[in-house]
C-alpha cells in the first residue's frame, strides 16, 4: 500500500470513528450531594423525583453521587474530598457543615445549598440578590422564626418560665445569631433563656435533668442524627419542647414550626437543573423559605401532662392525636 492509499484509508477510518462517536449518546452529567444527616431524613428518593420532573434521570442522563455524614462533623471533610475527586458538574450541599467543607475545596465547581441558615453572615455568599462566586441556594430560616419558636413555648400550660436552647456548636455555628433573636423575644415574653449545648451522647442524656423548663431545639443536623436519644431524654424530663423539623414531632416530639423539607429539595433541584443547562451560580439569587408548617403532637402533650393553647391548635397544619 502506497502513501496515498494509507492516507486515504486513515481518512476513511477517522471519518467513520467520528461518525460512530457522533451517534453515541451524551455522557451523563454528574451531581455530587453532601448531606450532613442520614439519607432517610433528607431523602435521595425525594431529590430524584424532583430532578426527574425536570428531565434529569439516573441511569439515563444524570449520575448522582450521594454522601451522608450522619450528623458527625469529622467524616464530612473526608466525604467532601471524595466528591471533589469525582469531578462533578455541580454539587448539592445539604446543611451548613456541607457547604463549609465543599467551599474550602473548590471555587470553580458550582455549589447549590439547601437547609442552610444565614449564608451571608457565614461568608458563603456576598449577598442574597447577587451571591457572587460559585455558591447559591436556599435558606431554611428567616429572622422572626427563632422568636416564633420561643413564643410557641409560652402557649403551653403549665406556664414555661425558663427555656433551654439546645444545639451543637460544632454543627450549628450560626446558633449565636438565633440566640440573639431568642433573647430579644424572651425579654418581651418574660421568659428566661439559657443555652444548653450538646456535643455527644453524655450531654444529650444530661438533658433529662432539665425538668424546670422547656426546651428549644435549634436547626442542627447533629440533633437530627441523634434524635432518638434526644427525644428519650426530653420525654424523661417530661419537658415541653419545640423543634426545628417536623420529623421530631412524627417521632414523639411535642411541636415544631419549620420549613417544608420537600419544598427545599424541590427548589434546590430547580437550581441544579438551571446550572446543568448553563446558568452561573453568581446569577441565581439566594432564596429564603416561602412555606412553613406547624405540627403538634397531642399524644405527647397528654403523656407529659401539658396542654396547648386553642389558638396554637387552630393554626396547626397537622395535629397528631
Amino acid at each position: 500500500m502506497n502513501r496515498r492509499e494509507c492516507l486515504a484509508l486513515l481518512g476513511t477510518v477517522t471519518a467513520w470513528s467520528a461518525s460512530v462517536l457522533a451517534q453515541q449518546p451524551n455522557a451523563p452529567r454528574r451531581l455530587g450531594v453532601l448531606s450532613v444527616t442520614a439519607d432517610d431524613v433528607i431523602g435521595q428518593a425525594r431529590l430524584a423525583e424532583s430532578l426527574a420532573a425536570l428531565g434529569w434521570r439516573e441511569q439515563d442522563n444524570l449520575k448522582v453521587d450521594w454522601r451522608s455524614g450522619a450528623g458527625d462533623r469529622a467524616p464530612i471533610a473526608r466525604l467532601a474530598d471524595e466528591l471533589i475527586a469525582l469531578k462533578p458538574d455541580v454539587l448539592l450541599a445539604i446543611g451548613t457543615p456541607s457547604v463549609e467543607e465543599l467551599r474550602q475545596r473548590t471555587t470553580t465547581i458550582p455549589i447549590v445549598f439547601a437547609v442552610v441558615t444565614d449564608p451571608v453572615s457565614q461568608g458563603f455568599v456576598q449577598n442574597l440578590a447577587h451571591p457572587g462566586g460559585n455558591i447559591t441556594g436556599f435558606t431554611d430560616y428567616d429572622g422572626p422564626l427563632a422568636g416564633k419558636w420561643l413564643e410557641m413555648l409560652t402557649q403551653v400550660t403549665p406556664k414555661v418560665a425558663r427555656v433551654f436552647v439546645v444545639y451543637n456548636p460544632a454543627t450549628a455555628p450560626f446558633a449565636p445569631l438565633m440566640l440573639r433573636t431568642i433573647e430579644d423575644a424572651a425579654r418581651t415574653l418574660r421568659v428566661t433563656v439559657e443555652p444548653a449545648p450538646v456535643r455527644d451522647a453524655a450531654s444529650i442524656v444530661a438533658l433529662a435533668a432539665r425538668k424546670d423548663g422547656g426546651l428549644l431545639v435549634l436547626p442542627d443536623f447533629f440533633t437530627m442524627a441523634n434524635r432518638a436519644p434526644l427525644l428519650a431524654a426530653i420525654a424523661e424530663a417530661r419537658a415541653p419542647a419545640v423543634f426545628w423539623s417536623r420529623v421530631f414531632v412524627d417521632e414523639g416530639g411535642l411541636m415544631s414550626y419549620s420549613t417544608d423539607s420537600a419544598e427545599q429539595l424541590r427548589r434546590a433541584a430547580s437550581y441544579v437543573d438551571r446550572i446543568l443547562k448553563g446558568a452561573l451560580p453568581a446569577d441565581l439569587p439566594v432564596q429564603n423559605p416561602t412555606k412553613f408548617e406547624l405540627a403538634v403532637n397531642l399524644k405527647t402533650a397528654k403523656a407529659i401532662g401539658v396542654a396547648l393553647s386553642p389558638g396554637l391548635l387552630a393554626i396547626a397544619n397537622d395535629v397528631i392525636e
